[in-house]
């Protein structure tokens, strides 16, 4: 359910010994400090007090990635009120009961992600700051008590910063269908040899690499318009609506990790289709078919479909394949307009592609121009 009793571990510390009091006081009193409210209701108690049936209580709890705690006394005024505004937007009608709970899926493992993020970043300035005879109980309530204003306030912002950006894709959508389904450049960055190198790497260090690595994709990304769907340590999803934006953000990419010493080759596969959008992630055959191009990219390269090709060859981005102003050869005429191409396609050999068929991979790269 809501929240997980502290000392969950039936009192044992890991070593065979019970937790220090002091710092399980500490860990009381930090959680009364985030949750501005201090332990009343049983699940049954909080159910009943926000007039939700056990059995929906129980499906929007787990739904936000809350334990099961039995019977225990944990939860307070704030999940009963919680739970009653999720109850009361069923109620009223403007979610149903299973929309309800998708809202509470994504919204609890969101933040599961984004908690524990934060917590990793200021777990180092924590273990900084504690001074001769301070314990880590000792720093954290302070720290915590001054930072958590200012971290609900400015998570409120990029929601609603978010929010407005999401909901200005979704009422320009020309259609419904648009809002779940369209037309996207699926991007996956991913770096060589991470399993092999994560093996010899110390867990600090490989946590370093991966946090670096992440935060160059991302500003890289956000940067020219992409947009991150998700990381996953060695590798990081993007889309983007524009194929020629996404093309010169793998690019950029490549560039920007070759300079960076302490981070391996990086390789993208790219594909422009179809592409179905639920609850923040991407599915469909583009998604699979640009992580299978990802896979057999040479280091420092990036392979686009045939589908992100012409995509790209129709907005002129790249030369014409086959065209009166380029011969055979794909060089121009003698007094032809050279048009400004940004990038260059070179055709790989077909290979079968697991789950996908035979597929004809294309290497790009910037086109070089002749003065």
């Amino acid at each position: 359910m809501v929240g997980e009793s502290v000392g969950g571990n039936n009192g044992n510390d890991g070593n065979g010994g019970e937790p220090e009091p002091d710092a399980q006081t500490v860990a009381l009193d930090l959680e009364r400090l985030i949750l501005d409210a201090p332990r009343r209701y049983t699940p049954y108690q909080a159910a009943r007090a926000a007039d939700v049936p056990m059995e929906v209580a129980t499906r929007f709890w787990r739904a936000m990635g809350f334990p099961d705690i039995g019977q225990s006394r944990a939860l307070t005024d704030g999940d009963v009120i919680a739970l009653r505004r999720l109850a009361g937007l069923v109620e009223s009608g403007l979610l149903s009961e299973s929309m309800a709970v998708q809202v509470a899926r994504s919204t609890g493992q969101t933040t599961a992600r984004l908690a524990g993020w934060q917590m990793d970043t200021f777990l180092e300035n924590l273990t900084q700051s504690i001074e001769p005879g301070m314990t880590r109980a000792d720093v954290a309530y302070p720290l915590v008590e001054l930072l958590l204003p200012e971290l609900e306030q400015f998570l409120v912002y990029v929601w609603r910063r978010q929010l407005a950006a999401v909901t200005g894709r979704v009422v320009q959508a020309a259609e419904d269908t648009e809002m779940t389904s369209g037309r996207l450049a699926v991007g996956f960055a991913d770096l060589v040899g991470f399993t092999r190198l994560s093996r010899r790497l110390e867990e600090e260090e490989l946590g370093t690499l991966v946090e670096s690595f992440e935060n160059t994709c991302s500003d890289l990304i956000a940067g020219f318009g992409g947009r991150v769907i998700k990381t996953l340590g060695d590798e990081i999803l993007y889309v983007s609506e524009d194929p020629a934006t996404a093309a010169e953000i793998a690019l950029s990419l490549v560039e920007a990790l070759a300079k960076e010493d302490t981070i391996p080759a990086v390789r993208v596969g790219m594909a422009f289709g179809t592409v179905t959008s639920r609850m923040g992630d991407v599915f469909g055959t583009t998604v699979n078919l640009a992580s299978r191009l990802t896979s057999i990219a040479p280091k420092d390269a990036v392979l686009v479909d045939g589908e992100f090709a012409a995509a790209l060859e129709l907005n002129g981005a790249v030369p014409p394949s086959v065209s009166g102003a380029v011969d055979g050869s794909g060089e121009h005429p003698a007094g032809a307009d050279v048009p400004e191409h940004r990038f260059h396609l070179q055709p790989m050999w077909r290979r079968p592609v697991r789950g996908l068929g035979l597929v004809e991979p294309w290497l790009l790269s910037r086109h070089v121009h002749d003065f």
